[in-house]
């Protein structure tokens, strides 16, 4: 059974995406990663091909510019690295590259592949997320953050990524899927002030307009982590390939989970949520099979 991991990236260095530990953390589970490496404007083309030659299939990119509106062009990304997998691969395993599997998890999404691999009514492999804002000891636990993803699709051309790439259709369908037990993590809301500021000014500007951004995103040196309404500490380990980035943390947030600033709304949603597992008016990317 062939594995084959698909990403693309741009200006990593730049922006301080873990783009390296994202590749690292699929690597044992892949036979090969392919990479769309968008034209950059820092060494994110070297920094990529010195990950695992053995196993990197890089290919150069231009990002249409045209696709901004909406985060198509992130659609249009990883439509070209999942394109360039050859047919012999059984399934593929997407990771964008603010996101890190935990080892872990090896097991379970090995043996979800084997005891899918033949079942034609699967079509793609569900993870659970924790979204860490701000620092490495907290994560996002209110309505805004999504709880959980495809990231292992059969490699069929006719599955394109949506919308801003967050999930997969097929010929314009919900993949049926199967949850397995496992975790993504997803660091993207992790890095120094600095450069999360650029990353909003930047990343903005795939969903927006120059004139929305310019009068909704704040021209401020410093990202400001502080406008968030809850968190939660963070009490698991985090995967091997990203405790050196943790150690080089070179900044500070904390937060007290005891004073949250919730709406009405959000305050009912988690009583029922808490009681039923049910979160009111969830959106659903795809279609689970039991």
């Amino acid at each position: 059974m062939r594995i084959v991991g698909f990403t693309f990236i741009k200006n990593a260095l730049k922006y301080d995406y873990p783009i390296v530990e994202a590749i690292q953390s699929i690597l044992p589970l892949c036979d090969e990663v392919v990479v769309a490496v968008g034209k950059s404007e820092d060494d994110t083309l070297k920094l990529v091909a010195s990950i695992h030659p053995e196993k990197m299939k890089i290919i150069e990119t231009t990002w249409d510019e045209n696709l901004r509106e909406g985060g198509h062009v992130l659609a249009e990304e990883t439509n070209k690295a999942f394109d360039a997998i050859d047919s012999d691969a059984a399934w593929c395993f997407y990771i964008q590259g603010d996101e890190v599997l935990h080892e872990q998890y090896f097991d379970a999404v090995k043996n979800a592949m084997f005891q899918y691999k033949d079942n034609l009514n699967v079509e793609g492999l569900l993870f659970k997320y924790r979204h860490f804002y701000g620092s490495y000891d907290y994560i996002g636990d209110s309505r805004k953050w999504y709880r959980q993803e495809v990231r292992i699709i059969k490699n069929e051309k006719s599955i394109r990524s949506f919308k801003d790439a967050q999930g997969f259709r097929k010929h314009g369908k919900k993949l049926k899927v199967k949850a397995i037990d496992a975790y993504i993590n997803h660091y993207g809301w992790v890095k120094h002030p600095e450069q999360q500021q650029l990353k909003q000014q930047n990343f903005s500007k795939l969903w927006h307009s120059d004139q929305w951004v310019s009068q909704n995103i704040p021209d401020v040196n410093e990202f400001d982590y502080s406008q968030i309404n809850s968190l939660k500490q963070f009490e698991g380990s985090h995967p091997k390939v990203i405790q050196e980035r943790i150690k080089k943390t070179n900044w500070n947030f904390s937060f007290d989970p005891t004073k949250l600033k919730l709406s009405f709304k959000e305050r009912f949603s988690r009583i029922v949520e808490k009681l039923s597992g049910y979160r009111i008016g969830e959106y659903q990317n795809n279609k689970l099979l039991r």
